[in-house]
């Protein structure tokens, strides 16, 4: 599928309408989708900031508290107020506690499996993905939204990517499934692959070395363009390869994108809000790659895996070491979004996974839970100063308003303009594959 615009439309609106992979799609196919609302331009410059939490964060230490359950249950930590009446939040979290009326809690999402692999798979596509003991246990069997979101809207603006992690991607229990998948190289993430709260924060893919000109990697990408010619037939990972790289050379060459990447820029007073941590900075940098262009950021916020074994963090102990930040991060990144005229284009989530078992284990921490946990989003856009659907007493079960991964990614998707049941992809086997099968974005958000 390559970037050619057709029909007098914009990139964006085409690639949007139909079923894309092998074969493409005819201008038919566009007309009836645009008809039907598969294509909302009113959404073309929106973006999303996924704030991912890989190794499932604990919902009764977080957006979900039970203050009233047994101890065994509550945990070691309390509850507070927020600005909302009659929603709390756990006691780690009293920036977000200011700030609720800007904020949805869904409390009560739930796919069923204590798997990392199948979790990160089914929170990141919308679809289960393989179990861990399983042998294919690192194929990803659906794109990310990430992936799918650039390969359907492109950038905002040109000359920036599509879809960027932040640090970057290593780290968390089994944080296998970011990437295209069957869309192809191209729409993976661009990784910054650097800590912008290290001093020696840098973009390598967006610097040059010493010895190196303009004129001369024009010069070595001209040559490659040949070799490319004459390898057409090669495999589909090769060819996926090039497209990366052909990205990241665009990138490259292009200021606008190694300005956006520059967080420097902002000023010392505006990086102490977001907070001198790794959390806090990639957040920033988040909100200036939004702002500049990008349509989809994931922000990697690692580890949430708190089992208390040998090891590992006890519950406590980790909480009060990855709360904390993340807290005065999301809080920041919210309040900017509002004081910049962000907040309605920006949608904000956050998300691990699954939650923690309601009750303790025996070495003080919580174990994997996917029956019921809660996703944070903010959006101007969207109805804030709620939360939706409710947990069980001790936290085990949904009690209110069941959620499926699928519904989570269609919102995310509703968002950007993108009815995802309105559009399917086609596999490596030229089998047309849903975007959304079963799922709808949350009513109450969107109305």
């Amino acid at each position: 599928m390559g970037d050619t615009i057709q029909f007098g439309c914009s990139r964006r609106a085409i690639l949007q309408a139909g079923v894309l992979g092998i074969g493409g799609f005819s201008l038919a196919d566009f007309q009836l989708l645009r008809s039907q609302g598969a294509v909302r331009s009113s959404s073309a410059s929106n973006s999303v900031i996924l704030i991912w939490l890989s190794g499932g964060p604990g919902h009764m230490e977080t957006w979900d508290p039970k203050p009233d359950a047994p101890r065994e249950y509550r945990g070691p930590l309390g509850a507070i107020d927020t600005n909302v009446a009659g929603v709390q939040f756990g006691e780690l979290l009293p920036e977000q506690a200011r700030i609720m009326d800007r904020l949805a809690i869904v409390r009560t999402v739930r796919h069923g499996s204590g798997d990392h692999t199948k979790g990160n798979h089914w929170m990141l596509t919308g679809f289960e993905g393989p179990a861990f003991n399983a042998p294919d246990n690192r194929e990803q069997k659906r794109p990310a939204m990430g992936a799918a979101v650039a390969t359907l809207c492109g950038p905002n603006v040109q000359g920036m990517p599509a879809y960027v992690a932040v640090p970057h991607l290593r780290g968390g229990t089994d944080n296998l499934f970011h990437y295209a998948a069957y869309l192809g190289g191209r729409w993976n993430p661009f990784v910054v692959n650097s800590d912008p709260n290290e001093r020696n924060y840098g973009v390598r893919n967006l610097t040059l070395p010493n010895d190196l000109t303009l004129e001369r990697i024009s010069d070595r990408r001209t040559l490659t363009r040949d070799f490319d010619r004459l390898r057409s037939g090669a495999e589909t990972s090769m060819r996926a390869m090039d497209e990366h790289h052909q990205a990241a050379f665009e990138l490259l060459t292009g200021a606008q994108a190694r300005d956006a990447f520059d967080i420097s820029r902002e000023s010392p007073e505006l990086r102490e809000r977001y907070g001198q941590h790794t959390f806090g900075q990639s957040a920033l940098l988040a909100r200036r790659l939004v702002e500049r262009g990008v349509t989809f950021v994931t922000v990697n916020c690692v580890p949430w895996d708190h089992h208390g074994s040998p090891g590992q963090y006890k519950t406590e102990e980790g909480a009060k070491l990855v709360i904390p930040p993340l807290d005065r991060a999301i809080a920041a990144l919210v309040n900017d979004l509002v004081d910049r005229g962000l907040h309605r284009k920006v949608l904000v989530v956050a998300m691990g996974e699954f939650g923690r078992t309601p009750r303790m284990n025996s070495n003080a921490g919580r174990d994997h839970w996917g029956n019921t946990f809660s996703v944070l989003m903010s959006c101007g856009a969207m109805r804030m100063g709620q939360v939706i659907g409710r947990s069980s007493a001790r936290g085990e079960f949904v009690v209110e308003r069941p959620f499926d991964p699928q519904d989570v990614a269609a919102t995310v998707y509703h968002h950007l303009g993108i009815q995802g049941r309105s559009i399917a992809f086609r596999d490596h086997l030229d089998r047309p594959m849903p975007l959304i099968q079963d799922g709808d974005p949350i009513r109450e958000l969107v109305g």
